[in-house]
């Protein structure tokens, strides 16, 4: 079972472009708690990144997916992006060959991730890289595929605007999400009126100004508190005056509380993925 780490030298990894199989399969895990950054890169082949533990953000031009645990991020080959890690990751990244359509969008998104689906990326991981083509193998990789392309997409994305003006205004909002300003505030700073600001953040990202603010928290509220973050930390970092508006407000968005989230995020999961190997090999 091939285990990336945060420690991985070149010579620990071999380019999934390069496998002559319809799907290569890896375990991820991160020997720290902080985080760490792979820089924009793409390969020829699609991916699916799982998280089991931490959390992934992956950013494309045009947008940018969180992955909390139990969720997994679909990349489409070809497709220029950039991944952060946050917490003590856990994982798998499954990379599927080119010209296999699974049925997902040609597009970036997030989907949920069934047990079946995780345990299906657990085995696919244990083969070898060069794995039979006949026999098991083989029937195993057809279910994965077919898991895969079943998968739910999950609303945890958040468009990015293209105007360079918009973007700069995006990038100092993420850079300070405790920042609560008015959007004619927000507009000044960036040389414009506030109509103007709300008028092209609308054509941009299909959004409002509010609701893109508020999609912007929660994103960041899921990616801290699968670091290990706490319910009041997070709403003081995203600029709430109390725990119970910023309860209120994400739950509103995906439908529960953040405590449970969290907890059903990591309620039945294999945290333990990639030890089970390296603890065998002791």
């Amino acid at each position: 079972m091939p285990i990336l780490t945060d420690s991985s030298t070149e010579s620990d990894w071999t380019e999934p472009d390069e496998v002559a199989r319809p799907v290569v399969a890896y375990g991820m895990a991160s020997e720290t708690i902080g985080s760490f950054e792979l820089d924009k890169h793409c390969h020829a082949k699609a991916q699916v990144l799982l998280v089991q533990r931490g959390a992934l953000s992956c950013r494309v031009d045009g947008g940018l997916w969180i992955v909390p645990p139990r969720s997994a991020v679909w990349i489409p080959g070809g497709t220029l992006h950039a991944i952060t890690a946050t917490g003590r990751l856990e994982g798998y990244a499954a990379f599927v060959a080119a010209g296999i359509d699974v049925g997902l969008p040609q597009r970036c998104c997030t989907v949920s991730v069934t047990p079946l689906l995780r345990e299906l990326l657990f085995r696919a991981a244990r083969l070898p890289l060069l794995y039979d083509q006949d026999g098991a193998s083989s029937r195993l990789i057809a279910v994965l595929l077919d898991e895969i392309a079943a998968a739910r997409i999950e609303d945890l994305h958040l468009p990015m605007p293209s105007d360079p003006r918009l973007r700069a205004l995006a990038e100092r909002m993420m850079a300070a999400p405790a920042d609560r300003a008015s959007l004619e505030q927000w507009a000044a700073r960036v040389g414009l009126s506030g109509r103007t600001l709300g008028r092209l953040i609308s054509r941009e990202t299909s959004m409002s100004f509010g609701r893109w603010r508020q999609q912007l928290g929660v994103m960041l509220a899921v990616q801290w508190l699968a670091g290990g973050a706490s319910i009041q930390q997070v709403a003081a970092d995203l600029g709430y005056e109390s725990v119970p508006s910023f309860v209120t407000m994400f739950r509103k968005t995906l439908g529960t509380s953040p405590g449970r989230y969290m907890a059903e995020r990591y309620a039945g999961a294999r945290v333990t993925c990639c030890s089970d190997t390296a603890a065998s090999s002791r």
